[in-house]
């Protein structure tokens, strides 16, 4: 099969945007990803994937921390930044002692509990040990290109 008409058929899913983030030595890194989702509610799970050519992927396995930002619709500028376009102004918080972005729809602290190889990715399985939540609308990804939301009028007849 074809790479380009796998990446092509994989781009039908659309996903939100997130921003991972972890902490190395007192230097944040960090990466756009869609490879994340949820795992478990008990415990509280969720997985990130990593591809084997990323820089987070040894500072993830160093710190065995990370952080999931999902990101609100006027936050393009994130995903760009930390998709390798960097931009100016990157406004950290902190959540239990953790770089999270601020304004993120989600943001979410986890401890590595395991890693899986699989492929050309590294999973990591993080269980949750905080998280804050925002009322915004989400940054989407679908087709190659960002999205937003847009609201259907229901039509009576």
């Amino acid at each position: 099969m074809d790479d380009r008409l796998f990446r092509d058929a994989m781009g039908k899913f659309a996903t939100g945007v997130t921003v991972l983030l972890t902490e190395n030595e007192g230097e944040t890194h960090g990466m756009t990803a869609n490879g994340f989702m949820s795992v478990s509610l008990d415990p509280k799970l969720v997985v990130i994937s990593i591809g084997h050519k990323a820089k987070f992927l040894e500072k993830v396995s160093q710190s065995k921390k990370y952080t999931v930002n999902i990101l609100a619709k006027d936050q393009e500028h994130y995903s760009r930044h930390f998709a390798g376009r960097p931009c100016e102004a990157i406004e950290f918080e902190t959540l239990a002692e953790h770089p999270v972005l601020k304004g993120a729809i989600t943001q979410i602290v986890c401890e590595v509990v395991s890693e899986h190889v699989e492929g050309d990715h590294t999973l990591f399985v993080g269980k949750v040990v905080d998280l804050r939540i925002a009322d915004k609308d989400p940054l989407l990804f679908f087709g190659g290109k960002y999205r937003q939301l847009t609201e259907v009028e229901t039509v009576k007849l």
